[in-house]
């Protein structure tokens, strides 16, 4: 069992890079923006509350979405390898409360890989990402806010994990392969974990 934590900024790379460690390691991949997309999209009740927040870049109150997180865990999650949470935790409550879920099922954050990234290249990643697929959350406004949110908010869990000894910085600039390659090094280094393929 190896859970992982992927942090990054908005636009760092962590779902291409989180594709790639489910592809590689056998994880279940938990990401708290494509399940809230999905209610948004299914219209739920859920969705409804979570499309209050996200439109103005603001994030999910930390009780709804640990509750989220908590539900995928006993669910789909229950009998894999391990779990990638994908933009979750984003704020020190919601990282202790994770460790709290994690240790009533007698287990543990494992690595933290922190794709670390410049604000310039984040917001021209999420405007380009903005053209490609009509995200209605890829604009300058709200784009601003969401970097806001997560300097103020997100930011402090590096400090956070680094306390930890669980954090393992990665430069998220660069080729997608090369940065890949840098996450499996500081895997391996961190938890002693090999990839299934070469």
């Amino acid at each position: 069992m190896m859970n992982i934590i992927l942090f990054g900024g908005p636009g760092s790379g962590k779902g291409t890079q989180s594709a790639r460690l489910i592809d590689n390691y056998g994880l279940y991949h938990i990401s708290s923006g494509e399940i809230l997309r999905d209610h948004i999209k299914r219209g739920t009740d859920l969705g409804r509350t979570a499309d209050s927040y996200i439109s103005k870049g603001h994030l999910i109150p930390d009780d709804l979405m640990i509750s989220i997180i908590e539900h995928t865990l006993d669910t789909e999650a229950k009998d894999k390898k391990g779990v990638i949470f994908d933009g979750f935790p984003r704020t020190i409550p919601q990282a202790e409360a994770l460790a709290d879920l994690l240790k009533r099922r007698n287990s543990d954050v494992h690595a933290v890989i922190g794709l670390e990234v410049p604000d310039e290249e984040l917001t021209a990643r999420m405007l380009n990402r903005g053209k490609e697929t009509g995200r209605a959350d890829d604009n300058p406004e709200t784009i601003e806010k969401r970097l806001k949110v997560y300097h103020e908010q997100t930011q402090p869990l590096r400090e956070h994990y680094i306390k930890k000894g669980q954090y393992i910085p990665i430069d998220g600039t660069g080729q997608v392969d090369d940065i890949f390659h840098s996450i499996r090094e500081g895997l391996r280094e961190k938890t002693g974990a090999e990839a299934s393929k070469s």
